[in-house]
């Protein structure tokens, strides 16, 4: 007797519940499937089963993997978790026993298999050892926002896909910095996700989209919604806020719409320093300034040192992007919003509020107000843990060449190290910038001794912090990266040994 070849499992795809959304190839897989399995809950009919009805043929095998829980509690030694990884565990045995049979298995999937879908948990149990394949499915959120008839994005907007079930503060700092967003899994965590969208400042924005191209199909503003009356097939929408826009200004007449702009007067822009790294380094004008912005821009990662407050809008882009970021902030405030724009360190030192200055002498920003709010820089703090490098006069030079040539850098490297002043070098090195370093060193080497003090300052005031002091002759540049700010001392910079071993690096206010 010779073994039957394995069988393939196939993940259908159904998409949203409407049974003429099923694509052609998921309807010709689940007639030509020997066996089709899908999931339901106790007590309740398969949801997959009653969109793939149409497509089903008589003979073929079914079998239905219950849930042995859902929302309710279990007695499960391990748990809700524990209780669901067996459940997968003991249906993939199920499955396999069918496909070592020589039986192709369609298993059903309401939506798209990968996209939150029950299948893709047998597909990691099972397709080491068959054939497994995923048909994919219209999801239920493209589903939403064509029954909502508004696009989810256009144009440069992001998307954020996110599942109800974050915590709401999570949620909502996710929520405030993405343009676009579809909020998955309700139910349950409804009253959750409304709190988060209150907060993220998108509550007015959003919609709430139940059951999306069934017929039981419910559309509304979701802060209209009774959280009561929710139900886990629902999701929640912030459609693309440019298309929200322009809707929003047709449906104002022409003389409304004059009306209103020339009665909401511009807002402002305020460039705002957040110092080196966490809260403690934040001055009270500063966290003034936040705590009354309506909208927040800056480079992610800045944008994240800033707690999520109710109402505000945040605005997250990429490190080199200064220009549009500048833009963006003049323009939301020239629609009447108070605007804060953030940099790393002090805004006016290699940052944010030349370019905002820059772009907003344009006549487009005509009338709106820029404000620079100081910060404490990457410099002070760096010599603050060193000592005191900075104790007489000072230059402060950025080795990028993305913005300037090498040659203007070499040039001012060379004048500043006549000059006999420190330098606190910002940018040192990159990955894709390694031998400026050797060319600072040989440069300054022209007009200094080989003992003159280096301080290397890493992460100053983050959990890798670290504070080196060496000399211009032996100092690592391996050891330099973005992460790091260096202070090279003059010719009268001191190191002095301290207490703990350590030594203090200092200029001292008197010259010779």
């Amino acid at each position: 007797m010779t073994t039957p070849k394995p069988g393939t499992l196939w993940g259908v795809g159904l998409g949203p519940g409407d049974p003429e959304l099923v694509t052609v190839k998921a309807a010709r897989l689940i007639s030509q499937a020997d066996v089709v399995a899908y999931h339901s809950a106790r007590n309740r009919p398969s949801i997959a089963r009653s969109i793939a009805q149409p497509y089903l043929q008589a003979g073929q095998i079914e079998e239905q993997l219950v849930y042995p829980v859902t929302t309710e509690s279990t007695r499960h030694p391990g748990g809700y978790d524990g209780a669901i990884a067996e459940f997968y565990e003991h249906a993939a045995k199920r499955l396999a026993e069918h496909l070592d049979a020589g039986r192709d298995v369609a298993l059903l999937c309401a939506g798209d298999p990968f996209f939150y879908g029950s299948y893709m948990h047998m597909h990691e149990r099972l397709s080491d050892r068959y054939e497994a394949h995923a048909i994919p499915g219209v999801t239920s959120m493209t589903a939403a926002s064509a029954e909502l008839g508004r696009p989810l994005v256009q144009h440069e907007e992001a998307l954020t896909v996110l599942p109800g079930t974050l915590p709401a503060p999570e949620l909502a700092m996710r929520l405030a910095e993405t343009d676009a967003a579809a909020i998955l899994k309700l139910g349950r965590t409804f009253s959750s996700v409304r709190d988060a969208l209150a907060e993220a400042g998108r509550l007015d924005e959003a919609f709430y989209v139940e059951r999306a191209t069934w017929g039981e199909q419910r559309v509304e503003r979701l802060a209209d919604v009774d959280p009561d009356s929710v139900p886990y097939f629902s999701l929640a929408v912030v459609p693309s806020p440019a298309y929200t826009s322009r809707i929003s200004g047709r449906q104002r007449s022409g003389d409304d719409a004059a009306g209103d702009s020339a009665e909401r007067p511009a807002g402002e822009v305020v460039v705002i320093g957040l110092g080196p790294a966490g809260p403690e380094w934040l001055t009270p004008e500063a966290e003034r300034e936040l705590a009354s912005a309506e909208h927040i821009v800056g480079y992610g990662p800045y944008v994240s040192r800033i707690p999520v407050r109710p109402g505000q809008q945040r605005h997250s882009s990429g490190n080199r992007v200064e220009a549009d970021r500048a833009v963006q902030a003049l323009a939301l405030a020239a629609g009447g919003a108070r605007v804060a724009v953030v940099s790393s360190g002090d805004p006016g030192v290699f940052a944010m509020a030349s370019a905002v200055l820059e772009q907003s002498e344009d006549t487009r920003w005509e009338g709106v107000a820029v404000r620079v709010v100081p910060g404490l820089t990457a410099a002070q703090a760096a010599a603050s843990r060193a000592g005191a490098p900075l104790g007489h006069d000072y230059c402060v030079l950025s080795l990028s060449d993305r913005l300037k040539p090498w040659e203007i850098i070499e040039r001012r490297l060379d004048a500043a190290g006549a000059a006999d002043l420190v330098l606190a070098l910002y940018n040192p090195a990159s990955r894709s910038r390694r031998e400026q370093l050797e060319l600072t060193r040989a440069t300054l080497l022209r007009h200094r001794t080989p003992e003159t003090p280096v301080v290397i300052a890493r992460d100053v005031g983050g959990n890798e912090e670290s504070i080196t002091v060496t000399t211009l002759a032996t100092f690592d540049a391996d050891q330099v990266d973005m992460r790091c700010l260096l202070i090279i001392g003059s010719s009268q910079t001191r190191i002095t040994a301290r207490p703990d071993g350590s030594n203090a690096v200092w200029t001292p206010r008197s010259y010779g």
